[in-house]
């Protein structure tokens, strides 16, 4: 993998984590907390909860094609390395646990 692949995926990593905690903001938002919330009714947790769970979704698959790609390189050059690539290709999915989180606490 190239310098500007990586780059650019941890850009885009970076960028998609940041909405995804935005989202969670929004999913925590107290409904009740507004004067008016008739126009609403509580939908903007809902759609704060989809746009967490999604984006943190497509910020691990970027994630994790690059990470596996390079792990199966390494283990293709030394097959020694199997734990190493397991922990570097499982380390983007806690990000799709950390989006999940406001499904469980709405």
């Amino acid at each position: 993998m190239n310098k500007n692949t990586l780059k650019t995926s941890l850009r885009t990593l970076l960028v998609l984590a940041t909405l995804a905690l935005i989202a969670q903001g929004v999913a925590a938002e107290d409904p009740n907390a507004t004067a008016d919330s008739s126009a609403t009714d509580g939908m903007t947790g809902d759609v704060g909860v989809g746009l967490a769970l999604g984006l943190a979704a497509i910020g691990a698959g970027f994630s994790q094609a690059a990470i596996g790609s390079a792990a199966v390189g390494m283990l293709a050059e030394d097959g020694s390395k199997f734990g190493v690539a397991l922990i570097f290709t499982a380390l983007p999915e806690s990000i799709v646990i950390l989006g999940a989180l406001p499904l469980f606490l709405q």
